[in-house]
Order: structure tokens, then C-alpha cells, then sequence
């Protein structure tokens, strides 16, 4: 019998908005963060159902045919924040409208996403196969990584994940990751701004610099740690509360939740995350086409990128680069975003056998 929709997933994104809103209500007791971020969060919640109920309308076929125009979009957007973007944490890469801040690298993230398919369609053929993927992403990555190096990671985890499923040679990728390791070092490191190289590279030594840029990360650690196996429980974290861990909203999110939650509400995430991705990937092997297997690579890529990379970083295992945790860091356009790609993803799996001959 043909299940159309996987019942399982929208229970599972439900429970990772809990978690998110349980996580930016308490951070918003702390110092110097805005008591109004909780009602924020839940006002990006109800915005999502808007582009959410577009697509379910529009379809697997008319979002595809739409891609062009909102990758369009998307760059001019991501190129006017170079001439009227708001510098927000030393990145310039934020669009004020009024009361309203919208990052435009995250409606890039998903035009990418429904972009890139429709020509990576066919499969790998040869050499010449790289040349409309490449010709869509560099732009993309080039205006992204002078401001945001994270945020080109993202891109760059995002458009991997792609290519495996586009069936490119692994010898390819293995060619690049060597080129990558030889330029990165000598090249690209020496051309990211100090606080930029200080990230990548505190969190081997934190304590080095325990009173500059380890700080952050020590006092992440300090608040996972002190939560123990079971937590302090809901809204009675001190390390959080009392302003010693920084952004405890939005780039350390995981060490707010495990300060409260303990290492049991840690492994709940860890499970619901773990839940997210499988059915991603059983969504990805249920659709009998490569373009919409390569779309849901690319969700893949970018949210299990995210999820590995911001935890990580807040338990100093990996360098911090300001990524948010998806759907549970705060941040409105963050949260709508990813809440429209998952829409689409659900709306792409719902059509996967529509006009098949």
C-alpha cells in the first residue's frame, strides 16, 4: 500500500520546537537578553504556516518551475546587504525593515536547495555534468563567505551532500578535500578576519585565552557540566540566567538546554535529531526520482550540518562559527526558513509519484 505522508515526521519537527521554545524562554530571564524573544519565537512559528500551507498548494512540479526566480531573488538580496545590510555581531549580513531583521542567507540556503535539483537532475555524466551546479553555487558561496564564514560552511555541507547523491566520483571529492586541506592554511585562513581565525582555532586550547576569545566556550562547558545527568530543571539554570553564558539563546542554545536538562535531555535532542534525519533519508530512498533525492540531500546536509556543528562547538569539540541549532536556537528568520524547507521537503515527498509515467 502507498503511504503518502510519513505521520512520524511532523510529531518529531513539533517536539524539536518544544525543546526550542522551552530553551528560548529560560534564556530570555538572562541579562542582557530581551525579554520578548520567547513571544518572537512563537510569532516565527505562526509565520512558517504561511509559505507552508504556499507550497503544500503549489506542489512538488510549481515549486520546482518557481526555483529560478526565488534563487534570483535570493542573490539580490544577499548582495544589497553589501550596500544597506546591518552589522550584527561583526557580520554584515543582516536586511532591517522596520521593526523586522531578516538574514537573506537563509532564503538563499533553500532556493540552493530547490535550485540546485533541477539542474543535477540527470546524474553525473561526465565533466561537463559540474558545469550549471558550479555555475549556481560559487556566486552563492562567494558572497556568503567574505561575511559569513559559517554560513559558507553550511552552504558548502549542503552542496557536498548533493553531489554524493548526484553520483559524482568519490576520487572527485577526495581531489578536493586535498586541495581544500593545501589551500585552506595557507590561502584562505590568513584572509579571515582575527576574530574569524581566533573561532577555528580556540576551541583546542579555550583556557589560552580564558578572559578573550576562550571565554565563551569555557563558560558553555561549565553550564553543560554543571547539569549533571538530570538537569537543574526548567528555568532554574544559574549559569544562564546569571549572564556568564553568552548568546545562551541563539550560537549556545545546546549549552542552555543541557544546563537545565541535564545529559538525559541531552540524549532526548540527540534521539529527536537522530529521528529527523532518518526520516529525511527514508524520504530520500521512498522517491523514485534523482532530483527530488538530491533535494532532500541537500535538507540533509544543511540541518544535520548545523545540528553536528553548533553542539559541537558548544562542547568545545569543534570551532565555533555562529551557527545556530535548527529549531531550537532563537531566531525568526532562522526558524521560518527552516521550518519552509521542512515544509517542502513533506510537500516533495507527498508528490514523489505524481505525473509518472
Amino acid at each position: 500500500m502507498l503511504v503518502r505522508y510519513d505521520l512520524r515526521f511532523p510529531f518529531i519537527v513539533a517536539a524539536l520546537l518544544v525543546v526550542g521554545l522551552m530553551t528560548v524562554s529560560t534564556a530570555a530571564l538572562a541579562p542582557r537578553v530581551s525579554p520578548g524573544i520567547f513571544s518572537k519565537q512563537l510569532l516565527g512559528v505562526g509565520l512558517s504556516l504561511l509559505p507552508i500551507a504556499l507550497l503544500w498548494w503549489a506542489g512538488r512540479d510549481r515549486s520546482y518551475r518557481a526555483a529560478p526566480w526565488l534563487y534570483g531573488f535570493a542573490i539580490l538580496l544577499q548582495l544589497s546587504t553589501f550596500v544597506i545590510g546591518k552589522d550584527i555581531n561583526g557580520q554584515k549580513n543582516w536586511l532591517v525593515l522596520g521593526p523586522v531583521q531578516f538574514q537573506p542567507l537563509e532564503l538563499l540556503k533553500l532556493s540552493l536547495i530547490l535550485m540546485l535539483p533541477t539542474v543535477m537532475q540527470g546524474g553525473y555524466k561526465g565533466l561537463k555534468s559540474y558545469l550549471w551546479p558550479l555555475a549556481l553555487f560559487l556566486p552563492a558561496l562567494g558572497l556568503v563567505i567574505t561575511q559569513d564564514f559559517g554560513g559558507a560552511m553550511v552552504l558548502s555541507a549542503m552542496f557536498v551532500a548533493m553531489l554524493l547523491v548526484f553520483k559524482m566520483p568519490i576520487w572527485h571529492l577526495l581531489l578536493v578535500v586535498l586541495a581544500l586541506s593545501v589551500a585552506f592554511p595557507k590561502i584562505i585562513f590568513p584572509h579571515l578576519k582575527p576574530y574569524q581565525q581566533s573561532r577555528l582555532t580556540i576551541f583546542v586550547d579555550p583556557y589560552k585565552d580564558a578572559r578573550g576569545q576562550g571565554y565563551q566556550v569555557i563558560q558553555s562547558t561549565i553550564a553543560i557540566g554543571s547539569g549533571g545527568m538530570m538537569g537543574k530543571g526548567y528555568k532554574q539554570g544559574t549559569q544562564s540566567h546569571n549572564g556568564f553564558v553568552p548568546e545562551a539563546h541563539t550560537d549556545f542554545a545546546a549549552a542552555t538546554w543541557l544546563e537545565e536538562q541535564g545529559f538525559v535531555g541531552g540524549v532526548i535532542v540527540l534521539l529527536l535529531y537522530g529521528g529527523l534525519i532518518w526520516g529525511l533519508a527514508g524520504m530520500a530512498s521512498g522517491s523514485p526520482r534523482l532530483q527530488d533525492q538530491i533535494l532532500f540531500a541537500g535538507i540533509l546536509g544543511q540541518l544535520g550540518f548545523q545540528a553536528i556543528e553548533n553542539i559541537g562547538a558548544a562542547l568545545s569539540m569543534l570551532p565555533l562559527t555562529g551557527i545556530t541549532l535548527p529549531l531550537i536556537s532563537y531566531g525568526l528568520s532562522s526558524l521560518v526558513m527552516t521550518l519552509t524547507t521542512l515544509g517542502l521537503a513533506y510537500v516533495v515527498y507527498r508528490d514523489r509519484f505524481e505525473k509518472m509515467i
